[in-house]
């Protein structure tokens, strides 16, 4: 008997796997990649939970998928932020369902909790999802399932009921418990995950969708550095840190031109490819101010294949102008 497992790496989804595991099923957790996950190891981190649990992971980029039929069109709308959790979940469930036959599963799992988000695990938001991806009786739900209506799987006997919980609410003392008991190291606390329902993101990525289409090589620089708006119209993102100007070069394509001081240590930074002229210039200039530079010296900034020669602003206030606030 084989299930597969919709798998975040959080700790429900974690031991919802282990619980399943554990009565002789054979899991495969499945981790969809819609591009919006909020950890740079996560991959590994992922890997390490899977490893502890005795379970295989397996992953699948449907990126291009989700910003072409969920992201903007979500039936059930959005949450706080940015974020069309049911419509979300309801389209990993059906990919997932479509998955059962080529992997030999004969019914899935997932770590959601009655009553524990706000948007996608209530009871009737539930049922939405289970209803978007014709999933009712195939998909089992192992840290709620007592709660809930009993599914194929448990009414056939392949997984024992009584083996499983019935939590409910925020409350996450039964799974930290539940971690202790079975040793899990270096789990995920509450908290993080998808950076859709992340308030600052969100105003990132809505102030970017005014101004552009959105494209899986768009994401990795909206989750990093400074973010500025030009009078032109161009983007312009700047690195604030070691780690930010190493994911800006690495987010570096044709759409994009990167910019760096050619006589002073600064930070990397990169430019809308179409850029103008004067936005080019202008973004040369509110580099080497967040350089080590000074503002009565001339720098060599090269952006793409240009060379500009600017002088920083006097402060960082000017900057501020075409800052994006979030």
């Amino acid at each position: 008997m084989r299930a597969i497992a919709l798998f975040s790496g959080g700790l429900d989804s974690v031991l919802a796997c282990h619980l399943i595991k554990r009565q002789g099923i054979e899991v495969i957790a499945l981790n969809i990649d819609i591009g919006f996950g909020s950890t740079k190891s996560k991959l590994d981190h992922m890997r390490n939970m899977c490893d502890q649990i005795g379970v295989e992971l397996r992953t699948i980029d449907i990126r291009d998928q989700y910003l072409k039929e969920i992201l903007f069109d979500p039936k059930y709308g959005y949450g706080k932020n940015f974020n069309p959790c049911i419509d979300c979940h309801g389209n990993m469930f059906k990919i997932a369902r479509e998955l059962m036959e080529p992997w030999g599963a004969s019914f899935l799992i997932s770590g959601e909790v009655v009553g524990q988000r706000p948007m996608s695990q209530r009871r009737d938001a539930l049922d939405l999802v289970t209803g978007l991806s014709e999933t009712s009786d195939i998909l089992l739900r192992p840290l709620s399932a007592k709660v809930l209506p009993p599914t194929l799987p448990e009414r056939e006997g392949w997984v024992d009921r009584e083996q499983l919980l019935g939590i409910t609410g925020r409350n996450r003392e039964v799974q930290l418990k539940m971690a202790e008991e079975i040793g899990l190291k270096d789990f995920e606390k509450p908290g993080g995950g998808c950076l859709l329902t992340d308030e600052n993101f969100s105003k990132k990525l809505a102030e970017f969708v005014k101004y552009d289409t959105l494209e899986v090589e768009d994401i990795a620089l909206l989750k990093c550095g400074r973010h500025f708006r030009l009078p032109d119209g161009a983007k312009l993102v700047v690195g604030r840190h070691k780690e930010d100007n190493e994911m800006i070069d690495a987010a570096i394509t044709p759409k994009y031109r990167k910019i760096r001081l050619l006589n002073a240590t600064g930070p990397v930074a990169a430019i809308s490819a179409a850029a103008t002229g004067a936005d080019r210039e202008l973004a040369a200039k509110i580099t080497a101010t967040y350089g080590k530079t000074k503002p009565e010296e001339t720098y060599e900034v090269q952006v793409g294949d240009e060379v500009f020669e600017v002088q920083p602003f006097e402060s960082k206030e000017p900057c501020q102008k075409y800052f994006i606030k979030s």
